[in-house]
């Protein structure tokens, strides 16, 4: 039960910091005037994927190498087949696919890259340095794209930052805010990480299984608070643009991170299985956003029922 609790009350400090830092950050950019265009586009994305970032480099730097790596994948698949999958039972959705296309393109190119970079069985420094060097070149791709031409993915993103409210106003509490809410972070990660990690040797389950499941599902609370407010908004293009960013950070942002400060080793079923899961849900949804289909409420049902499989073969089969 120690352990359980541990893990709750880790997510929940996950959850209530990373709110705090996005707040925070957004209130300090539009008081220094920074775009909204720039603030959705690269402090929302990396604001929600912050839970995910502190838990995987806390990971890696105390040799927990498949919690570090199943944390990411583990939420990239969940942001697709649970988050979206909620979110289309919620409210249908419907996208413009033409403000979503690039970056749907760049989800798959990621989860690609990254299936490349491990066919050595690790995730090295150089292979790091790949990951952040493409982060990099996408952001400078897409806030140039965005600002010089009036284009729906530039209303998307600008509608990202939108949709968070509340912002503390003063510069004193927009401090607190940020530092609370790294504060949080990485008390939760503790937390997360103690109480994951005793649930995994008491069950007798892989530390990979558990940090493409509990800990992944855990860190990715912020993505679904953000896309369920979208959707019940009738904002489907923010719903989809934050998992899509969501994603890109993970995989080209996070695990760069991750893989310089401590190489990762990559474990044997995220190779044979995970990975190629990852993959697929992200065809899947691009497919979605060139086709400009609906998704409707049956489709969020299998979405989510397909979650549910994966996460039954993960406990069963691996």
């Amino acid at each position: 039960m120690g352990y359980a609790l541990s893990l709750a009350v880790g997510i929940v400090l996950l959850t209530l910091g990373g709110e705090a830092l996005i707040r925070g950050a957004i209130a300090a950019s539009r008081r220094v005037g920074v775009s909204p265009l720039l603030t959705g586009l690269v402090i929302v994305g990396f604001g929600t994927s912050a839970p995910e970032l502190v838990v995987s480099i806390d990971a890696a730097m105390n040799d927990q190498p498949d919690i570090a790596v199943g944390n990411i994948v583990g939420s990239n698949i969940g942001n697709v087949l649970l988050i979206l999958g909620l979110c289309a039972l919620i409210s249908p959705m419907t996208v413009q696919p033409l403000a979503l296309r690039r970056d749907g393109l760049v989800v798959v190119v990621a989860s690609a890259l990254f299936i490349v970079l491990t066919l050595s069985g690790a995730l090295g420094r150089s292979d790091a340095f790949i990951l952040l060097a493409g982060l990099v070149a996408y952001l400078i791709w897409a806030y140039r794209s965005e600002s010089q031409q009036h284009i729906p993915a530039a209303d998307m993103h600008t509608a990202e930052a939108e949709e968070v409210t509340a912002l503390p106003q003063s510069w004193l509490t927009i401090g607190l805010a940020i530092l609370g809410g790294l504060a949080l972070l990485i008390g939760g990660s503790r937390l997360l990480l103690y109480g994951a990690i005793g649930i995994a040797e008491s069950m007798g389950v892989p530390e990979a299984v558990i940090g493409l499941t509990l800990v992944a599902v855990g860190t990715s609370l912020p993505e679904m608070a953000v896309s369920v407010i979208a959707a019940l908004r009738r904002h489907a293009d923010v719903a989809v643009g934050n998992i899509l960013g969501s994603n890109i950070f993970n995989v080209l942002g996070i695990l760069g991170v991750s893989a310089i400060l401590q190489p990762l080793p990559v474990a044997g079923r995220i190779l044979v299985f995970d990975q190629w899961v990852m993959l697929g849900s992200a065809v899947v949804l691009l497919a979605f956003l060139y086709t400009g289909l609906r998704l409707s409420r049956v489709e969020g049902a299998i979405l989510l029922g397909s979650y549910g499989v994966y996460v039954w073969l993960s406990f069963m089969t691996f």
